[in-house]
């Protein structure tokens, strides 16, 4: 079987063609050489893929004839993935949802005056009069130059 379709039916890809083209750019690895999409497949074989910045490590147990149900899977293949990385994809899910909900769009008007009010231009205000205060009061002050004046 075709690596290509070996992902696609491990439900690693949701189409065909987003697997080829993922292979095509040498996000996956059978030992140690990056793998073609058109590469053939055999139980035994370890496949290193990397998805959404995670690194899958999978190990192939036998071939479906055709896309395999999720509660299947694991009559197809051992998923030999280190925790870590499962754990890090999930932090980064995690971290990515804290700040605004899904689909929740960008903030209204609403929304962009309870920022300010939690977090108002003070630190731009702050930032200006730290630089008040440290520009001495005996400093002239930045004119404008005119014609008249010589450099």
């Amino acid at each position: 079987m075709r690596l290509d379709k070996y992902l696609w039916a491990m439900r690693y890809f949701k189409t065909r063609s987003l697997a080829t083209e993922a292979l095509k750019k040498g996000k996956a690895r059978i030992g140690d050489q990056i793998a073609k999409p058109s590469r053939e497949v055999f139980p035994g074989d370890t496949i290193a893929l990397r998805k959404d910045q995670v690194d899958y490590v999978i190990e192939v147990i036998g071939l479906p004839d055709s896309r395999v149900g999720a509660k299947l899977l694991n009559l197809y293949r051992t998923d030999r993935t280190p925790a870590e990385n499962l754990e890090l994809a999930r932090l980064k899910q995690l971290a990515q949802n804290h700040y605004r909900e899904r689909g929740t769009g960008r903030p209204t008007k609403k929304d962009r005056r309870a920022l300010d009010e939690y977090a108002p231009d003070s630190v731009t205000d702050a930032l200006i009069d730290e630089f008040i205060q440290e520009t001495p009061k005996s400093a002239t002050p930045l004119l404008p130059l005119t014609e008249n004046d010589a450099l």
